[in-house]
């Protein structure tokens, strides 16, 4: 019974899938293959035209950009070095975009898509796409009052947050932040909130110089005032006279000679490095005997 029953089904299974054939080569004998193939050549090769296109305007503007900066480092307005190279790079980053979304709108344009209509009527997705987009224009708004209030340049010594480093890049979605161990930082410019630029003005070197209480400190600051008027005085990088503050606590029963100066901004390590070597050395040679014991300033 079961046999005579499957039988009978099988050709109802077969006029079925030879009459869903039939409405498929029908369709596809409908179709005008000729007008489909020249429609789709004319489509890539206006694709084509376009990228061309925009890769030649965007090589133009790169060289204007380039000569227009060349040309106004010659002329040395102010503006630094750091400066240009900043308003450069944030120049080609807007030409980049910029052309990123023409030639967007235009292939969906070649290809038939309804860009104003979707736009017009997108409704919920129209929404999360603008939601989606808001970090985006917060990143260009944000960066583009950095780059104008000139909190960063290109070449800034910074801390940013908790990252310390220097400025590699300012584009308009992100800052590049290079560490001193070489790590890459990349930062949101709507993350930037406050920024601490230590290539701003001149910078404070603070040596402070260990000694014993029971030590000659007359002696010490003689030594040290000699240092400084005699090899401190001649460092190229730094922007005042010395300056000997004298002795100093530094809590726990730890005392020190303290020596100040101003200095180049990004030169204030190998300053304080010459200047603690300096007095070091003359110290030695005189027979000064300096603490050797670690410093805890644990209370």
């Amino acid at each position: 019974m079961q046999e005579t029953t499957t039988s009978s089904q099988t050709p109802e299974v077969l006029n079925e899938a030879a009459k869903n054939v039939r409405g498929i080569n029908r369709f596809l004998n409908q179709l005008d293959w000729n007008k489909i193939i020249a429609s789709v050549i004319n489509k890539a090769i206006l694709i084509l035209i376009v990228l061309l296109l925009l890769t030649i305007i965007r090589k133009v503007l790169f060289k204007v950009i380039d000569k227009s900066f060349k040309n106004n480092n010659k002329k040395k307005d102010n503006f630094s070095e750091n400066r240009m190279h900043t308003l450069r790079t944030l120049s080609r980053n807007a030409v980049q975009y910029s052309l990123f979304f023409i030639g967007i709108y235009s292939f969906l344009t070649i290809i038939g898509v309804p860009v104003g209509s979707l736009i017009a009527g997108a409704g919920i997705a129209g929404i999360a796409i603008g939601l989606g987009a808001q970090g985006f224009i917060n990143d260009v708004l944000t960066g583009f009052f950095i780059i104008y209030e000139r909190q960063l340049d290109v070449g800034d010594h910074v801390v940013i947050d908790d990252i310390e480093g220097i400025v590699n890049d300012i584009g308009l979605r992100t800052t590049r932040i290079k560490s001193f161990n070489g790590t890459m930082n990349y930062i949101p410019n709507r993350q930037i909130l406050i920024v601490s630029n230590l290539s701003r003005g001149n910078q404070l070197v603070v040596v402070d110089i260990r000694v014993n209480p029971t030590d000659d400190i007359d002696q010490i600051m003689a030594i040290m005032k000699s240092i400084n008027e005699e090899k401190i005085i001649n460092l190229t990088d730094i922007r005042s006279e010395p300056n000997l503050v004298g002795l100093v606590d530094l809590g726990n029963g730890y005392f020190a000679i303290r020596s100040t100066v101003y200095a180049i901004s990004g030169s204030q390590f190998g300053v304080k490095t010459q200047m603690m070597t300096a007095y070091i050395e003359a110290l030695t040679k005189a027979g000064i005997k300096l603490p050797s014991t670690p410093l805890n300033l644990k209370i």
